[in-house]
This record gives structure tokens, sequence and C-alpha cells, in this order.
């Protein structure tokens, strides 16, 4: 079996791709098969987000590079920097992966989230993207969901 037991981030061609939603692509131990078939088994030391341009090198030396599929998602933006930091707050306090850029944010796409949005003034617009969240302070590779046992509460 072809293991996939690290990850590199400075390589300049590879051997084939792995195109995954966000949710596939956080792991640790897993069978995979790459686009184009090649099986191997992807082992690594602890689970993380597996990022949108990496490689996975396996134990052969091949490098399969990892793509973002495309996902249904809502691009946010708000009225001025002040209105998109007060709805990144919003979104964090529900604690939804977020993947924030200089003027909007990108979420998953659920229609009580976008109600919430545009009740507080935001311009949620659909679109379908490549989802790549910020990490969470509390994970080990800060980038995915953490226990939520750290000392405060919560108020929506």
């Amino acid at each position: 079996m072809i293991i996939a037991d690290k990850t590199t981030f400075d390589f300049d061609s590879s051997d084939d791709t792995i195109t995954l939603d966000e949710t596939a692509r956080h792991r640790r131990r897993m069978k995979m098969t790459s686009d184009n078939g090649i099986e191997f088994l992807l082992d690594l030391p602890e689970a993380k987000l597996l990022r949108h341009g990496e490689g996975l090198m396996l134990d052969d030396g091949r490098i399969i590079k990892v793509q973002a599929e495309p996902e249904e998602l809502y691009k946010v933006s708000g009225k001025d920097a002040h209105h998109l930091l007060a709805l990144t707050w919003q979104l964090g306090n529900r604690h939804l992966p977020t993947q924030i850029f200089k003027d909007h944010l990108h979420i998953r796409a659920d229609h009580v989230i976008k109600d919430m949005l545009l009740g507080l003034g935001a311009h949620v617009e659909e679109i379908s993207a490549p989802f790549d969240p910020e990490g969470g302070a509390y994970s080990s590779d800060h980038a995915h969901s953490h226990d939520h046992n750290h000392g405060h509460h919560h108020h929506d």
C-alpha cells in the first residue's frame, strides 16, 4: 500500500491531484484515491485540514497536489470595514467556519445564517467557490472546529 505520511509545501510539479471539499480535506488517516486513480493511505500524525495547493508526498516519492473543490457558499460583504468586522464577530460567536478576505467573507450556504446576516445589514451573494476557512485557535492545525470546553459561555 502506498502511504502519504506528510504534506509538503515546496514542489514544482505533481504526479496527480486530489480534489476534495473542505470537509473531506480534514483528515488524519483514510484510504484515498487521486483524481486519476492513484490509491493511497493518508496517514498523518494528527488530523489536519489539507489546504488547497499543498502536496501529499507518497512513500514512493510521488506528489499528489490537493485541490479544493468548489462548494455552495455565501460571499458576505459589509457596508464598511467596521461593519464587516461586526459581521465576522457574529459568525465567530456561532463557531461557523469562515474564510476571511480583506473586504468580504466566505461561509457555507445556510438560509438561517443568511437571514441573520441580511437582518444585520450585510450584502449576501450566493457563489460556488473553493472553501478554505480560517483555523480555530483551539485546533491542532488551526483549521477546523475545536473543543467547546474552554471556559466561556455563548449568548446569541
